[in-house]
């Protein structure tokens, strides 16, 4: 038993505030192609050099050890390290474990190959890319157990040397917004991570990459950045870092919309300004029209959620109108975060209070549950 009296409170250290801790794990998420191993190149050359972060923010200076299994470190590792400005004396890539009288590729349960490596060059940031190739071949990526006892001494390692442990990672082919399960294996790699990145096209510009955090242990979730990868005068792959973003890593794994799923919005969305342009009208009778009109409830709360349609409840019916902001058209992709317009006539921000009873909600719903319920007759 450990007396929390004799504990002495530590602060977290950063390689990157807010996005890369030292001393932990941290996992860095992405399609093929995007440039997740450029982007982490760079952030290791600017470590070698004690350079300022891609944000501005004060930079750590200390080496870096190198897993990569799935680039040349003379074809790519290195031109993209000298492009990026890097002190490569300062970089040692571990390529091989002697075992006995024989070389063989190193996993991450090596760990005196990697301590030795860190103390070789003081290093701060280790990067594994990807993971799934140093686990091991007696490690089911897939199996929570598995990648829990094969992450538990690498994140030891790191609390011992205070070296970033910096995973790279391939999404996986399912669907779904939530970030923590798109990553490839078990969902025990990111529960290991005390820090989670994603790297994704921007939706609004394909050469654009947006850097989101998907897991944030140790502070507060800090700012998308985005980025482009561009070729310097010796044909180098490098990143260019254009400023921060507003997008997050939820709607960068957004699904996209169909055609048809875009129509079928639109025709709701008109219906329902049509419908509501002469004032309030009952929730009953909007969905019934709606019904007659072919519009599927879903596509009907869909709509009324784009439009920032409003919901009172008068006596013992609930009405729908259009707020000021409603009729004017929608705020765009995010704009769910509309005005409210209350009994008093006056606006209120609907983006954290209950349009039916002024509760507090989160920011992208208009009426929480126990309305919404009651509305649709659930309660």
């Amino acid at each position: 038993l450990v007396s929390l009296a004799d504990v002495q409170p530590e602060r977290v250290e950063w390689v990157w505030p807010g996005k890369i801790p030292r001393g932990k794990i941290i996992v860095n998420d992405g399609d093929p192609g995007l440039g997740k191993t450029t982007m982490m190149l760079d952030i290791g050359a600017r470590v070698t050099t004690g350079a300022p972060m891609p944000d501005g923010q004060p930079g750590v200076s200390g080496g870096v050890v190198i897993l990569t299994a799935e680039d040349g470190l003379g074809d790519t590792v290195r031109p993209r390290l000298d492009a990026a400005g890097a002190d490569v004396t300062r970089v040692r890539a571990l390529v091989a474990i002697l075992d006995g009288d024989k070389e063989r590729f190193p996993t991450i349960g090596d760990i005196e190959a990697i301590r030795e490596a860190i103390d070789d060059v003081d290093a701060v940031m280790v990067i594994v890319d990807p993971l799934v190739a140093y686990l091991g071949m007696r490690v089911n990526a897939h199996r929570d157990q598995d990648v829990r006892s094969a992450l538990s001494p690498l994140a030891g390692l790191g609390e011992q040397t205070g070296a970033a442990m910096t995973c790279i990672r391939h999404l996986n082919k399912t669907s779904g917004r939530n970030p923590l399960y798109r990553g490839g294996g078990s969902i025990g790699i990111i529960g290991a991570a005390r820090s989670g990145l994603l790297v994704a096209v921007d939706p609004d510009d394909d050469r654009r990459r947006i850097l989101a955090v998907t897991k944030s242990n140790l502070a507060a979730p800090s700012p998308s950045l985005a980025f482009h990868l561009e070729t310097d005068i010796h044909d180098r792959l490098k990143v260019v870092w254009e400023g921060e973003s507003s997008l997050t890593a939820k709607q960068l794994l957004a699904e996209p919309e169909t055609d048809e799923e875009r129509s079928a919005l639109d025709d709701s969305s008109t219906f329902l300004r049509e419908v509501l342009a002469g004032g309030s009208v009952s929730s009953r009778d909007v969905k019934r029209q709606a019904k007659e009109a072919g519009i599927s409830e879903r596509t009907l709360w869909r709509a009324k959620a784009q439009l920032g349609v409003q919901t009172r409840k008068v006596g013992d019916k609930w009405e729908w109108s259009l707020s000021d902001v409603g009729t004017l058209g929608t705020l765009g992709t995010l704009g769910r975060n509309v005005a409210a317009v209350g009994e008093s006539g006056n606006s209120a921000n609907s983006a954290n209070t209950c349009s039916g009873c002024g509760s507090p909600v989160a920011e992208d719903i208009s009426t929480c549950g126990a309305c919404a319920a009651a509305e649709k007759g659930w309660a």
